[in-house]
């Protein structure tokens, strides 16, 4: 069966999805060979889904409406969550919907509050062992009958302005170097232009930062020994190959590179690189935003962006 993504639907968990996210939960653990000790997921019901989302939280995804995908969201302690029942219906597996819901419940948790999370794995599923290392989760130690992973979860903060916003980018500016990339993402108008000029004025740049929408990229030399700032703006572009073509490799290395409307083209400049995603809130008064960071790669090992938090309390 062939799913394409605008036939996917992502959601927080609600209630009313509680029955659609047990059929996913059966047929996808009903689906695994026989366990010993048996899997409890065979034993969830609506009434003990719903129990699980109001104390807690999921994430729900459906094709064509058609359930297709659920996970779970528990805290174990004030900054740690665990996911749970992380399922694909057998009808819409190997499409991808694993990794979306994924991204989509570590966000979510961020939101929540949690910084880390971890979850359960059995012994016999190497594969799916796999399945969450190569999403930087790690093997944090053994348990009975399978192994515990852990990741950090992305970095989030409530914005409340656009001049707190220039201040968060100011304060990030203070640990980046030359080879950084940056990735902005979010809808017109969201800040990332905002969050750039805060950059600028952390590294010095000189000339007015604007959205290089027109020019597609704007090179900006910084004060004293602290790296340029190249400011590009990907909205334009339609394939990796074209931000390829803008030779972006000739200043990588000794800039600090942000670009704009880059998720899902700037990704293959380099192997590290910090992907910040700004949304606006429902339900405030239209000028507060989620900024979501996530580190990316060797380089932010050691760099804790949880330092940003007080720029917005």
């Amino acid at each position: 069966m062939s799913v394409s993504v605008s036939d996917l639907v992502l959601s927080v968990a609600s209630l009313d999805d509680a029955a659609g996210m047990v059929e996913v939960i059966h047929a996808a653990f009903g689906a695994r060979p026989a366990l010993d000790p048996p899997s409890t997921a065979i034993d969830e019901t609506p009434e003990s889904v719903a129990a699980a989302l109001a104390s807690g939280g999921g994430i729900y995804a459906t094709v064509d409406g058609r359930p297709a995908g659920a996970m779970l969201i528990k805290g174990l302690g004030e900054a740690l969550a665990t996911f749970q029942r992380v399922s694909v219906h057998p009808a819409f597996q190997r499409h991808g919907i694993a990794s979306a819901m994924v991204a989509a419940a570590q966000d979510f948790a961020a939101e929540l509050g949690f910084e880390r999370v971890e979850l359960f794995a059995r012994a016999e599923f190497d594969q799916l062992i796999g399945f969450w290392q190569h999403r930087g989760y790690a093997i944090d130690r053994p348990e009975s009958h399978g192994v515990i992973l852990s990741r950090d979860l992305p970095v989030a903060l409530e914005v409340p302005t656009g001049e707190v916003m220039q201040q968060v980018g100011a304060e990030l500016a203070s640990v980046l170097r030359q080879g950084d990339l940056i990735i902005a993402s979010g809808e017109l108008g969201a800040g990332k232009t905002t969050l750039t000029q805060g950059i600028g004025r952390g590294l010095g740049s000189r000339g007015p930062i604007i959205s290089p929408t027109f020019v597609i990229s704007r090179i900006h030399p910084s004060a004293g020994d602290r790296p340029d700032l190249v400011h590009v703006d990907a909205y334009r572009l339609g394939s990796g190959a074209e931000v390829d073509d803008l030779d972006l490799d000739a200043s990588l290395d000794r800039s600090v590179t942000v670009v704009e409307w880059g998720e899902g083209l700037a990704e293959s400049l380099a192997e590290s690189r910090l992907e910040i995603d700004i949304r606006r809130q429902t339900g405030t008064d239209g000028d507060t935003r989620t900024v979501l960071l996530r580190p990316v790669g060797q380089r932010w090992d050691d760099v804790d962006l949880r330092f940003l938090r007080q720029v917005v309390r």
